[in-house]
């Protein structure tokens, strides 16, 4: 995987690329970017990986004109035309998953396929009800141990980070809360939607997901026509990065069924 440059109209990303072959795009989490890079590096072996850093994230500046979560699914949706990717396998992490249901309600004209891992971005229950944990809310231990399944092996060690790495993180928490914070972490009507995605969806559950609980993922599969369901053993709301091997597998898989029926 190489770091690159993506220009989309005014705006202007950093991205991840790597592999050849069908194209795959990955939506990134809230959480720590390289962690993913091994799952990323292993899933260009079979596919065209193109992983944006989303407006605002990474290295880029707040753009004036994207300020909610759907600014960002339009931005991406232009990405796909400028670069003219077609029969995309789409795939979202946690903040990621949001931003690529939010994609699919819209269009899918690109899109072959939706891979939503521990996504958020739905309500499903009663206003009063807490269905995603609150990082901001809660202390630091307890959002480690909710995020990962063994926090002891998988939480970062920023005393150990170059401090560009840590500025970055710092920048993406930043970015994360403009986005996430009102409404926390969904929005209102996306439920109401997900009907719209026409497109083959798996949804990748971390057994031990504390952040956003696999009774909710089976929620968000229920509303997606047709979408099948599958829990990580052993993984928390991260699988791909505490278990890359096995989420790359069932991406790969699935990825190729998608393809067959186009």
């Amino acid at each position: 995987m190489h770091k690159d440059k993506i220009a989309v109209g005014d705006h202007r990303v950093e991205a991840w690329r790597g592999g050849s072959g069908k194209p795959l795009v990955f939506l990134h989490g809230g959480g720590v970017f390289s962690q993913n890079i091994p799952f990323l590096e292993l899933l260009a072996a079979r596919a065209s990986v193109l992983a944006p850093r989303h407006p605002a994230f990474g290295g880029s500046a707040q753009p004036a004109t994207i300020r909610t979560v759907d600014d960002i699914a339009y931005f991406y949706l232009d990405m796909l035309d400028a670069l003219d990717l077609k029969n995309v396998v789409l795939v979202g992490s946690s903040f990621g998953g949001w931003i690529a249901s939010e994609i699919c309600i819209r269009s899918t004209e690109r899109i072959a396929g939706l891979v939503l891992i521990d996504a958020v971005g739905c309500k499903f229950g009663g206003r009063e009800e807490r269905e995603i944990a609150d990082i901001y809310a809660l202390p630091e231990e307890e959002v480690l141990r909710r995020t990962y399944a063994e926090p002891d092996r998988w939480a970062p060690d920023y005393t150990k980070l170059p401090e560009a790495e840590v500025t970055e993180i710092v920048h993406d928490r930043v970015a994360l809360t403009r986005f996430g914070w009102r409404p926390y972490m969904h929005n209102p009507a996306l439920a109401n939607w997900l009907h719209r995605i026409k497109v083959p969806t798996l949804v990748v559950w971390g057994e031990k997901d504390g952040i956003a609980p696999p009774e909710y993922g089976h929620k968000l599969a229920t509303r997606i026509p047709g979408a099948s369901f599958v829990s990580e053993p052993g993984a928390g709301h991260f699988p791909q990065i505490e278990k890359p091997a096995e989420v790359a597998k069932r991406v790969e898989v699935f990825a190729a069924a998608a393809a067959d029926r186009h």
